[in-house]
């Protein structure tokens, strides 16, 4: 006879249950996008390609640089959280923000770019994908900054690992958006 544990899978999961709920229902809808993308792309190979060509592949690989370390950060104020570093992790959550906010920037930049160059998400299906796709995630980018001001403020370390947990999914949407919009070939 085995012996049962009074703890579940669902109890062995690190932070709040309803987090990861909303984590997978939105990795679920990116996921989805990706594929619809990728689908669309097959039609006209050739078209994508061109279109693509207009990214900032370089801004874009910065911003990647920018929410990883965010990530790190986040993951970071908990570590300093749980170790009594009240102060240290405040700046760390802070820190992730101001990072939030900077590639919040350099999209909108990018955006502009677009936007000068008479590029709208009507220009080319790949442009209504990447303005939809890009557009969704600097939407949660946005969300995640107000997130993490939040739980600066209120900093127990049940909330610290609730906002880097839905940190961390903005950081993985943008680690699957990044390669299949900007360098699929």
């Amino acid at each position: 006879m085995s012996d049962m544990s009074d703890s579940s899978l669902i109890d062995e999961l690190p932070g709040e249950l309803l987090m990861w709920v909303l984590i997978i229902s939105e990795l679920l809808v990116f996921g989805a996008g990706l594929i619809a993308f990728m689908g669309v792309r097959l039609t006209d190979p050739a078209g994508f390609a061109e279109a693509q060509s207009h990214l900032h592949r370089t801004g874009a690989a910065f911003n990647t640089a920018v929410l990883v370390t965010s990530g790190f950060l986040a993951a970071q104020a908990l570590h300093w959280r749980l170790a009594a570093r009240r102060g240290a992790a405040r700046l760390a959550l802070i820190g992730a923000a101001l990072l939030g906010v900077i590639f919040l920037v350099i999209k909108g930049v990018e955006y502009a770019d677009k936007a000068a160059q008479g590029i709208s998400y009507e220009t080319h299906p790949f442009f209504l994908f990447y303005y939809l796709l890009t557009g969704f995630h600097a939407a949660h980018v946005l969300a995640g900054v107000g997130i993490l001001l939040l739980v600066t403020w209120r900093d127990d370390p049940r909330n610290i690992e609730a906002g880097a947990q839905f940190w961390h999914m903005v950081d993985l949407v943008w680690i699957m958006l990044f390669p299949v919009i900007y360098l699929l070939g």
